[in-house]
């Protein structure tokens, strides 16, 4: 099952009355349970592309299908529907609500879904303990590490059971031990749950950890390797 497809993906930004061309004509296209990186240096486009794919921005030209859904038909509120149910999303600065324990902030994402209760509680409860918090539950994020904190946001990610997660410089913030730790997380959670994770990346750890590589520079794609 293909997750995203891009077709010819245009974005173009205006800069102090320049126009910057982030993705001249991008087409890709991920499949389900693929665990994959777009490199390249900073102002590549990778990230660019991975707010395209997200819903986090708008296509200047192209199409970006996202779950069979085009989402240049589609209005604000589907959108924003899309991303609540399909996409989940892990950020270098891992973007916790800091006045929100541990427990507070994986199911927060549900809470917006509307399910019950308990079934939020059974969903974060589990979701945390694959992740390795168990006992943690209660902490705020500044009680912890880098790395716990990212660990939250991977549980935050993976409590909706999205199709999708994408990653923006996961490791960015993490010596290369605590990196390297998560990225074997990450990997496993893959393998268990079938979700697919794309990561935009210039770190090599994480290359060498994805089983594709898609290498992208001033907005158009270098190479596509899949990895044997």
């Amino acid at each position: 099952m293909t997750v995203i497809k891009a077709e010819k993906v245009i974005k173009d930004y205006g800069l102090g009355g320049t126009t910057v061309h982030a993705l001249r004509e991008v087409s890709l296209e991920f499949r389900e349970g693929e665990f994959s990186a777009i490199a390249g240096p900073s102002g590549s486009g990778k990230s660019t592309f991975l707010h395209l794919a997200g819903c986090l921005d708008h296509l200047t030209g192209g199409k970006m299908i996202i779950n069979g859904k085009d989402t240049g038909e589609l209005s604000r509120k589907e959108l924003a529907l899309l991303r609540r149910h399909k996409i989940g999303f892990i950020f270098q600065a891992y973007n916790l609500i800091p006045v929100l324990s541990v427990m507070e902030n994986v199911s927060f994402p549900l809470t917006l879904m509307g399910l019950d209760k308990k079934e939020i509680r059974n969903r974060s409860e589990k979701v945390i303990d694959d992740v390795g918090l168990q006992g943690m539950e209660n902490r705020r994020p500044k009680e912890m590490s880098g790395g716990q904190q990212q660990r939250v946001a991977i549980a935050r990610a993976l409590v909706k059971k999205p199709a999708l997660i994408l990653a923006d410089e996961p490791t960015a913030n993490l010596d290369s031990t605590t990196g390297q730790e998560i990225l074997d997380l990450m990997l496993a959670l893959n393998q268990s749950e079938k979700t697919t994770f794309i990561f935009s990346t210039h770190d090599e750890m994480v290359m060498n950890c994805a089983r594709r590589v898609v290498r992208i520079r001033d907005g158009q794609i270098e190479s596509d390797e899949v990895k044997a």
